[in-house]
């Protein structure tokens, strides 16, 4: 088994994470530290996001992929915490 960070490899997992991103409605009540809290962990997911993108157009795929990995625990975290409702979607994210 190869762990070489490949082109492949890296434009699957950015593929999960977008598909992530793209499901992830916010469950906090508005005007709550809740949603706050939601804002706070989706901003970072985008970032984390965003960076990945700056190091794989450097051709940087070891902190591109620790990137996606980065956001898309960002994405997973704020959905275990019920922050976000990702529709009992366990294929993307550890719920249910």
């Amino acid at each position: 088994m190869s762990h070489e960070i490949t082109k492949e490899k890296l434009d699957k997992y950015f593929g999960v994470t977008r598909e992530a991103l793209d499901k992830i409605r916010v469950a906090a009540p508005d005007k709550t530290h809740l949603m706050k809290t939601a804002d706070d962990f989706l901003d970072m997911a985008r970032r984390y996001f965003t960076d990945a993108e700056h190091f794989r157009d450097k051709d940087d795929f070891v902190n591109a992929f620790a990137a996606l990995n980065y956001a898309h625990g960002w994405l997973d975290a704020g959905a275990r915490l019920g922050l976000f409702d990702v529709g009992h979607d366990s294929r993307l994210f550890t719920v249910d």
